[in-house]
């Protein structure tokens, strides 16, 4: 079983709305961790560096802008192959999840902001162009001295995120157990009873009959929905499971992807490496290089 990771304690207080850290740095030496407030990450001139979110695994490019919106996600970002002596540039801002209580992010103004906190509690990024478009926003935040305006300039830039296009999801649902959040009730039926029965051969047939779908007619309506298909909604579950094994246990890779619903294992180290970009073994080892300690 593997140690903790590591819990930071952040110096946000009860009584601050938010708090931002501008900080020019030359490495990434900050290992992986939680913290219960969430986060929006700001980095520039860091090509090469890695990021990691929950399961997911990826190299970033000069810019990157990250938002997290979960106490428990697993996140941090490591050097990797980002050497040398360049100056990389990074603007966090910090906030309490309750900042915008529910009452107010129910309120159809913030409607917006509210869906993309749900998707954020698995990690988003967002497209470069919405990174260029807010990335003065970022910079006065940096540097506004008065607080109340501060507030304002924030609130703006969280509504300016949320009306952006492109925006994409990090970690699997499976792997970060989060309340599940859908915009569809038949969505959210589909992948609850997916959830509840990945480590078999659970057919489309099964999951339309208990929405009261025909196959052709849920297949088109999680496509709409999700941007996915019902076999790839059930392998990202089923990879979101095997990803956490990966991490928390021992087990071999064949175990573990047997365990999770794969039963051909050419198949499944092939559709792994086409998701994570990696084999199985090598993302296990890429998260236990990531500085997990107590």
């Amino acid at each position: 079983m593997m140690k903790s990771i590591l819990r930071e304690t952040t110096p946000l207080s009860e009584k601050d709305c938010f708090m931002v850290f501008s900080r020019e740095k030359t490495e990434f030496d900050f290992p992986l961790h939680v913290h219960p407030e969430y986060e929006l990450n700001y980095i520039e001139n860091a090509k090469g560096v890695q990021r990691i979110v929950g399961d997911s695994i990826e190299e970033i490019d000069d810019m990157e802008l990250a938002l997290i919106a979960s106490s428990g996600l697993e996140h941090g970002w490591f050097d990797h192959k980002c050497s040398g002596k360049r100056i990389v540039k990074e603007i966090t801002i910090q906030f309490h999840p309750n900042l915008l209580d529910g009452q107010l992010l129910q309120r159809n103004q913030f409607r917006s902001i509210q869906v993309m906190f749900a998707k954020a509690a698995y990690g988003v990024v967002f497209p470069r162009d919405v990174i260029e478009r807010v990335k003065g926003k970022i910079y006065d935040l940096a540097t506004e001295k008065e607080g109340f305006f501060s507030v304002l300039k924030f609130f703006e830039l969280l509504h300016e995120l949320s009306q952006g296009k492109g925006l994409r999801v990090l970690s699997s649902r499976s792997f970060h157990k989060e309340n599940q959040r859908f915009d569809s009730r038949r969505v959210e039926k589909v992948v609850r009873f997916l959830m509840a029965n990945y480590t078999r051969n659970v057919t489309l047939q099964e999951a339309g009959d208990l929405v009261g779908m025909t196959q052709v007619s849920l297949s088109r309506f999680l496509k709409l929905h999700t941007g996915r298909g019902f076999i790839d909604i059930l392998n990202d579950i089923r990879l979101g499971h095997v990803s956490r094994q990966l991490v928390d246990t021992t087990h071999s890779v064949t175990e573990i992807a047997l365990r999770s619903g794969f039963n051909n294992i050419s198949n499944f180290n092939r559709i792994f490496l086409k998701k994570k970009g990696c084999t199985p073994s090598e993302f296990r080892s890429k998260y236990h290089e990531s500085k997990f300690f107590l």
